[in-house]
Protein backbone atom coordinates (compact mmCIF):
# COMPACT_ATOMS: atom_id res chain seq x y z
CA UNK A 1 0.00 0.00 0.00
CA UNK A 2 1.09 3.58 -0.64
CA UNK A 3 0.09 7.14 0.25
CA UNK A 4 -0.40 9.44 -2.76
CA UNK A 5 -0.94 13.17 -2.29
CA UNK A 6 -1.79 15.97 -4.70
CA UNK A 7 -1.90 19.75 -4.30
CA UNK A 8 -4.40 21.68 -6.43
CA UNK A 9 -4.93 25.34 -7.21
CA UNK A 10 -8.63 25.18 -6.35
CA UNK A 11 -11.05 23.12 -4.33
CA UNK A 12 -13.01 22.39 -7.52
CA UNK A 13 -9.98 20.65 -9.06
CA UNK A 14 -9.35 18.67 -5.89
CA UNK A 15 -13.00 17.67 -5.61
CA UNK A 16 -12.99 16.34 -9.17
CA UNK A 17 -10.11 14.03 -8.23
CA UNK A 18 -11.95 12.81 -5.12
CA UNK A 19 -15.09 12.17 -7.17
CA UNK A 20 -13.18 10.24 -9.82
CA UNK A 21 -11.39 8.09 -7.26
CA UNK A 22 -14.66 7.22 -5.59
CA UNK A 23 -16.30 6.40 -8.92
CA UNK A 24 -13.39 4.00 -9.39
CA UNK A 25 -14.59 2.25 -6.20
CA UNK A 26 -11.82 3.48 -3.92
CA UNK A 27 -12.93 3.14 -0.31
CA UNK A 28 -14.32 6.39 1.06
CA UNK A 29 -12.13 6.26 4.17
CA UNK A 30 -9.02 5.89 1.96
CA UNK A 31 -9.48 9.33 0.38
CA UNK A 32 -9.21 12.68 2.15
CA UNK A 33 -9.65 16.32 1.12
CA UNK A 34 -8.12 19.36 2.80
CA UNK A 35 -9.26 22.83 1.80
CA UNK A 36 -9.47 26.35 3.27
CA UNK A 37 -12.30 27.27 0.94
CA UNK A 38 -15.55 25.64 2.07
CA UNK A 39 -18.24 27.92 3.44
CA UNK A 40 -20.25 27.23 6.58
CA UNK A 41 -23.32 26.64 4.42
CA UNK A 42 -21.47 23.92 2.50
CA UNK A 43 -20.36 22.31 5.76
CA UNK A 44 -23.86 22.26 7.19
CA UNK A 45 -25.11 20.65 4.00
CA UNK A 46 -22.61 17.78 4.38
CA UNK A 47 -22.72 17.05 8.10
CA UNK A 48 -24.51 18.01 11.28
CA UNK A 49 -22.88 20.91 13.12
CA UNK A 50 -22.62 20.39 16.86
CA UNK A 51 -24.06 23.09 19.09
CA UNK A 52 -20.96 23.34 21.25
CA UNK A 53 -17.48 24.45 20.28
CA UNK A 54 -14.61 22.04 20.83
CA UNK A 55 -11.25 23.68 21.66
CA UNK A 56 -9.14 24.00 18.53
CA UNK A 57 -11.89 22.81 16.19
CA UNK A 58 -14.11 25.84 15.69
CA UNK A 59 -17.55 24.52 14.71
CA UNK A 60 -16.73 20.83 14.71
CA UNK A 61 -18.37 17.99 12.90
CA UNK A 62 -18.46 15.56 15.81
CA UNK A 63 -17.92 12.53 13.59
CA UNK A 64 -14.19 13.18 13.41
CA UNK A 65 -13.52 12.84 17.13
CA UNK A 66 -15.87 9.94 17.68
CA UNK A 67 -15.11 8.26 14.39
CA UNK A 68 -11.35 8.50 14.71
CA UNK A 69 -11.56 6.57 17.94
CA UNK A 70 -13.09 3.67 16.06
CA UNK A 71 -11.17 3.75 12.82
CA UNK A 72 -8.66 1.18 14.00
CA UNK A 73 -11.51 -1.26 14.48
CA UNK A 74 -12.84 -0.68 11.00
CA UNK A 75 -15.15 2.33 11.32
CA UNK A 76 -15.65 4.32 8.11
CA UNK A 77 -14.73 7.99 8.18
CA UNK A 78 -15.32 8.83 4.55
CA UNK A 79 -18.13 11.22 5.42
CA UNK A 80 -16.43 12.79 8.43
CA UNK A 81 -15.87 16.53 8.11
CA UNK A 82 -14.32 18.93 10.61
CA UNK A 83 -13.02 22.46 10.73
CA UNK A 84 -9.50 22.21 12.15
CA UNK A 85 -7.78 25.33 13.47
CA UNK A 86 -4.25 24.48 12.35
CA UNK A 87 -1.52 26.57 14.02
CA UNK A 88 0.14 28.81 11.46
CA UNK A 89 -2.45 28.03 8.81
CA UNK A 90 -5.89 28.92 10.13
CA UNK A 91 -9.26 27.21 9.69
CA UNK A 92 -8.95 24.24 7.33
CA UNK A 93 -11.67 21.83 6.34
CA UNK A 94 -10.63 18.19 6.70
CA UNK A 95 -12.98 15.79 4.93
CA UNK A 96 -12.23 12.14 5.62
CA UNK A 97 -10.04 10.21 8.04
CA UNK A 98 -6.78 10.66 6.14
CA UNK A 99 -7.25 14.41 5.90
CA UNK A 100 -7.95 14.77 9.62
CA UNK A 101 -4.98 12.61 10.51
CA UNK A 102 -2.55 14.42 8.22
CA UNK A 103 -3.30 17.90 9.53
CA UNK A 104 -3.84 16.62 13.04
CA UNK A 105 -0.12 16.10 13.23
CA UNK A 106 0.30 19.88 13.10
CA UNK A 107 -1.14 20.14 16.58
CA UNK A 108 -4.83 20.59 15.83
CA UNK A 109 -7.31 18.98 18.18
CA UNK A 110 -7.97 15.28 17.40
CA UNK A 111 -4.51 15.06 15.88
CA UNK A 112 -3.10 12.49 18.29
CA UNK A 113 -6.28 10.45 18.22
CA UNK A 114 -6.92 10.55 14.49
CA UNK A 115 -3.27 10.28 13.49
CA UNK A 116 -2.50 7.27 15.64
CA UNK A 117 -5.76 5.49 14.86
CA UNK A 118 -5.49 5.96 11.11
CA UNK A 119 -1.85 4.94 10.96
CA UNK A 120 -2.58 1.82 13.02
CA UNK A 121 -5.50 0.93 10.75
CA UNK A 122 -3.66 1.53 7.49
CA UNK A 123 -0.29 0.20 8.58
CA UNK A 124 1.56 3.01 6.80
CA UNK A 125 2.86 6.35 7.97
CA UNK A 126 1.23 9.43 6.51
CA UNK A 127 3.60 11.85 4.67
CA UNK A 128 4.22 14.06 7.69
CA UNK A 129 7.78 14.91 6.67
CA UNK A 130 6.26 17.16 3.98
CA UNK A 131 3.52 18.55 6.19
CA UNK A 132 5.04 22.04 6.01
CA UNK A 133 4.66 21.93 2.20
CA UNK A 134 0.95 21.15 2.48
CA UNK A 135 0.50 23.80 5.16
CA UNK A 136 2.13 26.39 2.91
CA UNK A 137 -0.17 25.35 0.05
CA UNK A 138 -3.24 25.71 2.28
CA UNK A 139 -2.07 29.13 3.48
CA UNK A 140 -2.02 30.13 -0.18
CA UNK A 141 -5.60 28.98 -0.76
CA UNK A 142 -4.77 25.66 -2.41
CA UNK A 143 -6.36 22.29 -1.67
CA UNK A 144 -4.82 18.89 -0.92
CA UNK A 145 -6.03 15.38 -1.73
CA UNK A 146 -4.50 12.40 0.08
CA UNK A 147 -5.24 8.80 -0.91
CA UNK A 148 -4.23 5.41 0.48
CA UNK A 149 -3.94 3.01 -2.47
CA UNK A 150 -2.78 -0.46 -3.43
CA UNK A 151 0.72 -0.49 -4.88
CA UNK A 152 -0.72 -1.66 -8.20
CA UNK A 153 -2.95 1.45 -8.33
CA UNK A 154 -0.31 4.02 -7.32
CA UNK A 155 0.65 5.07 -10.86
CA UNK A 156 -2.97 5.28 -11.96
CA UNK A 157 -3.90 7.50 -9.03
CA UNK A 158 -0.87 9.74 -9.60
CA UNK A 159 -1.86 10.05 -13.27
CA UNK A 160 -5.41 10.97 -12.24
CA UNK A 161 -4.10 13.73 -10.00
CA UNK A 162 -1.74 15.06 -12.67
CA UNK A 163 -4.55 15.04 -15.24
CA UNK A 164 -6.59 17.28 -12.95
CA UNK A 165 -3.74 19.74 -12.45
CA UNK A 166 -1.87 18.62 -9.34
CA UNK A 167 1.38 20.41 -8.57
CA UNK A 168 4.62 18.50 -8.25
CA UNK A 169 5.27 18.31 -4.50
CA UNK A 170 9.05 18.29 -5.00
CA UNK A 171 8.75 21.54 -6.95
CA UNK A 172 6.50 23.09 -4.29
CA UNK A 173 9.08 22.17 -1.66
CA UNK A 174 11.83 23.74 -3.77
CA UNK A 175 9.77 26.90 -4.34
CA UNK A 176 9.14 27.15 -0.61
CA UNK A 177 12.87 27.03 0.09
CA UNK A 178 13.75 29.52 -2.64
CA UNK A 179 11.36 32.03 -1.09
CA UNK A 180 13.36 32.08 2.12
CA UNK A 181 16.81 31.12 0.83
CA UNK A 182 18.23 34.65 0.71
CA UNK A 183 17.17 35.33 4.29
CA UNK A 184 18.70 32.07 5.50
CA UNK A 185 21.92 32.66 3.58
CA UNK A 186 22.29 36.10 5.18
CA UNK A 187 21.62 34.71 8.66
CA UNK A 188 24.13 31.89 8.21
CA UNK A 189 26.84 34.08 6.77
CA UNK A 190 26.50 36.49 9.69
CA UNK A 191 27.82 33.68 11.88
CA UNK A 192 30.82 33.26 9.58
CA UNK A 193 29.50 30.20 7.77
CA UNK A 194 30.01 29.36 4.10
CA UNK A 195 26.45 29.00 2.80
CA UNK A 196 27.51 27.86 -0.66
CA UNK A 197 29.33 24.95 0.94
CA UNK A 198 26.91 24.16 3.76
CA UNK A 199 23.48 24.90 2.29
CA UNK A 200 22.47 21.26 1.82
CA UNK A 201 23.00 20.29 5.45
CA UNK A 202 21.67 23.60 6.73
CA UNK A 203 18.46 23.01 4.78
CA UNK A 204 18.22 19.43 6.08
CA UNK A 205 18.35 20.79 9.62
CA UNK A 206 15.83 23.53 8.88
CA UNK A 207 13.31 21.06 7.47
CA UNK A 208 13.97 18.54 10.25
CA UNK A 209 12.73 21.12 12.76
CA UNK A 210 9.42 21.34 10.89
CA UNK A 211 8.54 17.67 11.27
CA UNK A 212 5.48 17.48 13.56
CA UNK A 213 7.27 15.17 16.00
CA UNK A 214 10.00 17.79 16.57
CA UNK A 215 8.19 21.11 16.37
CA UNK A 216 9.06 23.40 19.24
CA UNK A 217 11.66 21.00 20.62
CA UNK A 218 15.27 22.17 21.14
CA UNK A 219 17.99 20.35 19.24
CA UNK A 220 19.43 18.62 22.30
CA UNK A 221 16.04 17.06 23.04
CA UNK A 222 15.76 15.40 19.62
CA UNK A 223 19.44 14.75 18.88
CA UNK A 224 19.25 11.01 19.56
CA UNK A 225 16.18 10.61 17.39
CA UNK A 226 17.89 12.54 14.58
CA UNK A 227 20.80 10.12 14.71
CA UNK A 228 18.38 7.37 13.74
CA UNK A 229 17.43 9.17 10.51
CA UNK A 230 20.63 11.05 9.57
CA UNK A 231 24.29 10.13 9.32
CA UNK A 232 26.84 11.58 11.70
CA UNK A 233 28.35 13.48 8.76
CA UNK A 234 25.03 15.23 8.16
CA UNK A 235 24.57 16.24 11.81
CA UNK A 236 27.23 18.93 11.69
CA UNK A 237 27.15 22.53 12.91
CA UNK A 238 25.38 23.68 9.73
CA UNK A 239 22.59 21.15 10.34
CA UNK A 240 22.23 22.32 13.92
CA UNK A 241 22.10 25.99 12.96
CA UNK A 242 19.53 25.16 10.29
CA UNK A 243 17.49 23.24 12.86
CA UNK A 244 17.41 26.20 15.25
CA UNK A 245 16.44 28.57 12.42
CA UNK A 246 13.69 26.15 11.35
CA UNK A 247 12.38 26.03 14.91
CA UNK A 248 12.33 29.84 15.00
CA UNK A 249 10.60 29.96 11.61
CA UNK A 250 7.79 27.66 12.82
CA UNK A 251 7.19 29.84 15.88
CA UNK A 252 7.13 32.96 13.70
CA UNK A 253 4.60 31.50 11.27
CA UNK A 254 2.28 30.56 14.15
CA UNK A 255 2.61 33.99 15.76
CA UNK A 256 1.90 35.77 12.47
CA UNK A 257 -1.31 33.78 12.10
CA UNK A 258 -2.37 34.59 15.66
CA UNK A 259 -1.78 38.29 14.99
Amino acid sequence: MAIVTGVFESRAEAQRVVDELRVANMKADHVGLLTPEMTEEELEARAHVTDSERPGLGKAMGAVVGGAMGVASGATLGAAVATLAVPGVGPVIAAGALAAALLGAAGAATGAIAGEAVEQALGEGLPHEDLFVYEDALRNGRSVVVAYVDDSDEDRVRDTMRRHGSFDVDQLRENWWQERRDEERAAYQQTGGDFARDEENYRRGFQAALHPKRRGKPYDEVQQELRNSHSEAELDSAFRQGYERGRRYQVTVVEIYKA
